[in-house]
């Protein structure tokens, strides 16, 4: 049966031909725009039901990142439209289900053709025909160039229409818009094959994807034991694989091509780290292949010959920055010949199904996908992101990059089409770490939904309370110099928003308007706790600074001159210190010291990830993409006044989880053996790092690592109210953009009519 152009929703007759909508006693249909009309489709096709945000995103904006503002102007477009001549906004059509998504609260018929449509309404009402407009002759010579381009548009809405009918038909085979008697429940496009409490990690899919290997630790683990298990990719009890000694922890596993061994890694409480080879089938003993140890980020899988392993930047090993291969026979290792720039972490390598190309992340903290010949040679960038990525693997085709990205508060699945760049979402919340088998096209992934509340802990006796509640995931909180004032990010209301508060008055708390804020970097208070420096997204996903007045909710975007800033914060009188991205094609960060006055540049500093401002001592402390430790610099940042204070702390991975505290001193907030949330204190002497104290936390609950803050003998952390993670399992879905080609090669004619 064709899908009806004619519902009536509620009191009111919506035609998704016209995209018209008419309420009784109104003057006129309102007509609304597709994108809203796409979002009324989905809530009408299960009346009463919920339906998430991210799945509407995902479907009416499937091959954008868009941001949540759309789906909320399409919304509020909806509720104007059934509001009638009443006036304001009609709430009662659609319902906001917070931490949800919406459902529409009336019921929907479909109308058979002998209903009124609202076109027939409309005719009724029309005394005369319209008098035309007519364009003078000089706009229709100039637009003759657009003919063939408006040709081009209609042979693509036919083609799109012949893809949507199709995926139409399939997914409302039981839909009440299609006529079909009741709803179908909205199912989800994968399963979860494991179910125990704790975390299931870094899943590995045999070649045939009918068996996968994770790591595992369960909930309680206080010492961070974990172990590789093995089961069967259709829900089957797992089995232990690996036999860690107590406090080690087995993580990174991966299947040898033929399927007969797994690799993967230990880290013991001693810090020594090795790389293991285990028969897949269990029975045999572990063989240590490589060490590993003082290594922070290592990642390594087999070449195609099933002989080698291909492994990454092995932060611990001097000299070792490009990718190397290792025989475990011989235990002879062979560097890859490629350039790159001194500092480059070249991480998560794997070879294309064709056995052509090695795709790798590079400067995962904020990196792009990258890929070079598997001889060698020169590298090419994939992406263009400068993005916090969460694993990656190769699509069955070898033609695109599938990638967790953190977005927000969550992380997703997106893919990366190598001929032409694009970015398409693929619609899977709360989902990393993929793994997609080239055989049949399945795919592992982990999938994580923390929740994370805010907490303050004293920094004396470690003891810690909850300052706000919340269902969400609440983080980087950062409290004001005067100690009474705090800014955190938070989803808690639906979206993810910057949150203000005054700490004696909890009714004060409230988002600040018109602000999405960027999850890398932490905001940063002025000295006289008036205003805030926030990196941010407009709607096009770009980063900007903005600079916010929280009692007030006054809002600036900062005029600054370079492209792509990452962080800002308030140095001394008149300066403002930016972090840069370089151009898209070049990679890394520059400090820059800005001149507020002129906004001209006053000094620069290449390569930082963090930077920080002390008051008290007029200094600047920083960390770097391409190493770990921490740098201090004068406000000048002359070049030949940088201290390096530390070489280890914090690592370049936890360059987001320090801060400076009112006296000068430094925290850090990192994980331990036997404590999985550890806050240490360090002073600054003879221009060195020297540790003062360390406090414990909490030895088995996880804390956000990007943003913190202390003031008056306290820290205000980010820690898990509840967390766990299980492996998801599916079926990769074919791209849902069919036509890239096609609009190349749209704007090329485009640029020759104008």
């Amino acid at each position: 049966m064709p899908t009806p152009l004619r519902l009536r929703v509620g009191d009111g007759v919506v035609d998704l031909a016209t995209r018209e909508i008419l309420m009784p006693g109104a003057r006129g249909p309102r007509r609304v725009t597709p994108k809203a009309i796409g979002v009324l489709r989905m809530l009408a096709r299960v009346p009463g039901a919920v339906v998430g945000r991210s799945e509407l995103l995902a479907e009416v904006w499937p091959d954008t990142l868009p941001t949540d503002d759309v789906l909320t102007q399409a919304i509020t477009q909806l509720r104007k439209a059934f509001t009638g001549e009443t006036g304001g906004v009609d709430k009662r059509y659609i319902e906001t289900i917070a931490k949800g998504g919406y459902r529409l609260t009336v019921p929907v018929d479909v109308m058979h053709a002998e209903s009124a449509s609202v076109a027939d309404h409309t005719a009724q009402e029309a005394e005369s025909p319209p008098v035309p407009h007519r364009r003078p002759a000089s706009a229709i010579h100039g637009h003759r160039g657009w003919l063939l381009v408006c040709a081009a548009l209609l042979l693509l809405a036919i083609g799109a229409l012949g893809v949507w009918t199709t995926f139409e038909a399939v997914r409302t085979a039981a839909d009440p818009l299609s006529g079909s008697p009741g709803p179908t429940p909205v199912s989800l496009p994968y399963r979860l094959i494991t179910n125990a409490t704790g975390f299931e990690l870094s899943p590995s899919l045999s070649p045939d994807a009918s068996m996968v290997a994770y790591s595992a630790s369960g909930p309680g683990d206080a010492d961070r034991q974990s172990t590789i298990m093995v089961q069967t990719t259709s829900s089957a009890a797992p089995r232990p694989l690996s036999r860690p000694p107590p406090g080690a922890r087995d993580d990174l596993p991966a299947w040898s091509p033929d399927g007969r061994e797994i690799a993967f890694a230990r880290w013991e409480a001693n810090g020594a780290c090795r790389v293991l080879l285990m028969p897949a089938a269990g029975i045999g003993d572990e063989r240590e292949i490589a060490r590993c140890d003082g290594s922070d980020l290592l990642s390594f899988d087999w070449l195609p010959n099933g002989k080698e392993l291909l492994f990454g930047t092995m932060t611990g090993a001097e000299n070792e920055t490009r990718l190397r291969i290792l025989d475990p026979v011989s235990g002879r290792w062979r560097g890859l010949d490629y350039p790159g720039a001194a500092g480059d972490l070249d991480f998560a390598p794997q070879v294309s199904p064709d056995g052509r190309w090695i795709g790798f992340i590079r400067n995962p903290q904020m990196g792009d996908l990258w890929r070079v010949p598997i001889e060698g040679g020169t590298p090419e960038q994939i992406t263009h992101l400068g993005a916090e990525f969460r694993g990656w693997s190769w699509s069955p085709d070898g033609e695109g990059m599938v990638f967790g990205l953190r977005v927000d508060s969550e992380a997703r699945l997106y893919l990366a089409q190598i001929d032409d760049g694009m970015i398409v979402d693929m619609g899977i919340e709360d989902a990393q770490s993929p793994s997609i088998s080239a055989a049949n096209g399945m795919m592992a992934f982990v999938h994580r939904r923390p929740q994370f509340g805010l907490y303050r802990v004293e920094s004396e006796t470690g003891e810690w309370r909850r300052l706000f509640t919340s269902s969400g995931r609440d983080s980087q909180p950062i409290l004001a110099p005067d100690g009474r004032q705090i800014v955190f990010t938070s989803d808690r209301a639906g979206r993810f928003e910057l949150w203000w508060s005054r700490l004696d008055s909890p009714d004060s708390l409230r988002p600040i308007a018109g602000v999405r804020p960027d999850t890398r970097q932490p905001p940063i208070w002025s000295a006289d706790s008036r205003h805030l420096i926030v990196t941010a997204l407009d709607d096009a996903n770009a980063p900007m600074i903005l600079e916010i007045e929280p009692e007030s909710g006054r809002i600036e975007r900062l005029p600054l001159s370079g492209s792509r800033p990452a962080q800002a914060a308030y140095g001394p009188s008149g300066t403002l210190f930016v972090i840069e991205g370089a151009g898209a094609d070049e990679g890394g960060t520059t400090l820059v010291a800005y001149d507020r006055t002129t906004w001209k540049p006053k000094g620069r500093i290449s390569d930082v990830s963090q930077v920080r401002f002390d008051k008290a001592s007029g200094r600047v402390f920083y960390t770097r993409l391409d190493a770990s430790g921490l740098w201090m610099a004068p406000p000048t940042l002359d070049m030949g006044a940088i201290v390096r204070l530390s070489e280890s702390v914090p690592s370049r991975w936890r360059y987001r989880s320090w801060s400076v505290t009112e006296d000068g001193a430094i925290i850090y907030l990192d994980a331990a053996p036997s404590c999985r949330s550890r806050m240490s204190r360090y002073r600054i002497e003879d221009q060195l790092l020297a540790s003062v104290d360390s406090v414990c936390v909490d030895p088995v609950i996880h804390s956000s690592t990007n943003g913190l803050s202390t003031a008056n003998g306290a820290w205000f952390v980010s820690l898990a109210s509840e967390d766990g993670s299980d492996i998801g399992f599916m079926t990769i879905p074919p791209p849902r953009l069919q036509h890239a080609g096609f609009f190349k090669w749209l704007i090329s004619k485009r640029k020759q009519a104008s």
